[in-house]
C-alpha cells in the first residue's frame, strides 16, 4: 500500500469529431434546405412565363436570392446544432465541427440533387433558339450557387463557433492519479 503522498497531474484531453453531432447538423441542414427551398421553387415558379423564349427569366433573380439566405441560415442552424450536440467548449474546436458538417452536408445535397435530377430521365433541351438562354441560365445558376455555398460555409462555421458561448463550461481535462515509487 502506498503512504497517503500521492499527487494529482493534469493531462489534456484530445477532442475527436462527433460524428453523432455531424451527422444531426446535417441532417438539419438537409431538412431546412430541402423544405423551405421547396416552397422558394413553389413561390418563385409562379412568376415563370412558359409560353416566353426565357420561360424562367422572370423567377431566377428572386430564386437565386432565396437560396443564397437560405443556405446562410440553413447552414448556420446546422453549425449551431452540431456544436451544441457536440458539447464543444471552444471556437476552434467548433469551427473544426462545423467545417466537416458543412462538407457532408454539400455532398449530401448534391447527392439528393443529382437523384432528382435523374428522376426527371433523358429529358432534352431542344438544339433552337434556347440554346445561348441555356447558358447564360447555367451561368447564371453557377454563380449563384457559388455564393450560395461559399457563404453558407461561412454561416456553417459562424454557427459552430458560436454555439459554445452558451453551453456552461465543462473542463477538458482528465486527471491522473500517479503515485510516485
Amino acid at each position: 500500500m502506498a503512504s497517503g503522498n500521492t499527487q494529482l497531474e493534469t493531462i489534456e484531453a484530445r477532442t475527436r469529431p462527433n460524428w453523432g453531432a455531424i451527422w444531426a447538423g446535417t441532417f438539419t441542414f438537409i431538412a431546412i434546405w430541402s423544405v423551405f427551398g421547396s416552397l422558394g421553387l413553389g413561390i418563385f415558379a409562379s412568376a415563370a412565363s412558359p409560353s416566353a423564349n426565357q420561360p424562367v427569366m422572370g423567377m431566377n433573380v428572386g430564386m437565386a436570392a432565396w437560396s443564397i439566405l437560405l443556405t446562410i441560415i440553413a447552414m448556420f442552424v446546422a453549425g449551431r446544432t452540431t456544436e451544441r450536440l457536440a458539447g464543444i467548449t471552444t471556437a476552434r474546436e467548433g469551427m473544426f465541427q462545423g467545417m466537416v458538417m458543412f462538407g457532408l452536408s454539400v455532398t449530401a445535397a448534391l447527392l439528393i440533387v443529382l437523384i432528382g435530377g435523374n428522376a426527371f430521365g433523358n429529358t432534352a433541351v431542344g438544339a433552337g433558339p434556347h440554346n445561348a438562354y441555356i447558358i447564360d441560365l447555367f451561368t447564371y445558376l453557377g454563380w449563384t450557387l457559388f455564393v450560395a455555398l461559399f457563404l453558407g460555409w461561412l454561416g456553417a462555421l459562424f454557427g459552430a463557433s458560436t454555439a459554445h458561448k452558451t453551453l456552461p463550461a465543462r473542463t477538458a481535462t482528465v486527471q491522473q492519479q500517479v503515485r510516485h515509487a
